[in-house]
């Protein structure tokens, strides 16, 4: 990996992988479609409700803006080892985001999310994002890229901790049977705090 890549643009440049973010609400409206069940994007969560929140998600849109604009000049490693293990890590990511839209569409209103792939991660929408942009920094050997990646799930560790907060006192013992079932992310156990928000 290079950690200043050549940068140019081109047709075959990281942009083609990271259109799917802008795309993401007209993949969504889609999928509500075909499943006939109401608004995903909606259903999926509230606004930062306190200031500290507001300000990770500004961080967070600022960096997924600056990643989005850094691929259009971001070539890619087409043909090498890179490519190839980057677009297999893209395409995982890329399925479980799909996978994520139908889970939703196929909860009826007013439950918790806790069928589909959230059976295997209580967070699966931004375990899904994070193996995109994993896939991208891998498929374009940058370790920029890499870098805002992890930035990206550290912030998104933050945000769980506080949906989950936020979760529980909506749906109480169902979330709670939930939390206690199902890890935040594959892999960790469940008991374990990483970046976990302070009360």
């Amino acid at each position: 990996m290079e950690f200043f890549p050549c940068l140019q643009i081109g047709l075959w440049n990281a942009w083609i992988l990271m259109v799917i973010f802008p795309l993401q609400p007209l993949i969504m409206s889609g999928i509500e479609k075909a499943a006939g069940t109401g608004p995903i994007l909606k259903r999926m969560g509230e606004h930062p409700s306190n200031p500290r929140e507001r300000y990770l998600n500004l961080v967070y849109t600022v960096t997924e803006g600056l990643l989005i604009l850094y691929s259009i000049f971001l070539p890619l490693r087409i043909g090498t080892f890179w490519f190839f293990t980057g677009m297999g890590l893209y395409l995982i990511g890329l399925i479980l985001l799909l996978w994520v839209g139908f889970s939703v569409a196929k909860t009826p209103e007013g439950q918790p999310f806790t069928t589909g792939v959230y059976r295997i991660s209580r967070h699966p929408g931004y375990l899904s994002q994070g193996i995109i942009f994993l896939g991208v920094s891998v498929a374009s050997a940058s370790w920029v890229f890499l870098i805002f990646t992890v930035i990206l799930w550290v912030i998104s560790a933050f945000f769980a901790s506080g949906e989950e907060k936020a979760c529980l006192e909506k749906y109480g013992e169902v979330y709670s049977q939930f939390l206690k079932r199902t890890p935040r992310w594959p892999g960790i156990p469940k008991g374990a705090r990483i970046f976990q928000k302070a009360d």
